[in-house]
């Protein structure tokens, strides 16, 4: 019962990593971006991702700068990993909108 307890209460949050303008060919006026969603801390993912291996984004390992906490503000957790995936789909395509380039999923 205990383990149930602990999986409802996981929450998941979307992380938004800069990415070197190497990562494209594309010219972009903003820093291309890496969308994700993660049930453990933005910290521990982006760690993740630069060690590389079968848990890495490709474009994350090979050209992530830093998290950018200032475009993650103020989006709120989600209770299901459904619901997470939907809010990663929607914050990558308002950072398209704002002038990013950005890769997701």
């Amino acid at each position: 019962m205990a383990k149930r307890a602990a999986r409802s209460a996981r929450t998941y949050t979307i992380y938004v990593i800069e990415l070197s303008r190497d990562c494209t060919r594309k010219p972009c006026a903003l820093a291309p971006v890496y969308v994700g969603q993660t049930a453990h801390s933005p910290e521990h993912r982006f760690a993740q991702h630069k060690a590389g291996g079968k848990l890495a984004a490709t474009k994350a390992h090979r050209y992530g700068v830093r998290l950018r906490y200032d475009l993650m503000e103020g989006i709120a957790a989600c209770a299901t990993r459904k619901d997470a995936e939907r809010m990663e789909k929607a914050i990558a395509e308002a950072l398209e909108r704002r002038g990013h380039r950005v890769f997701w999923g």
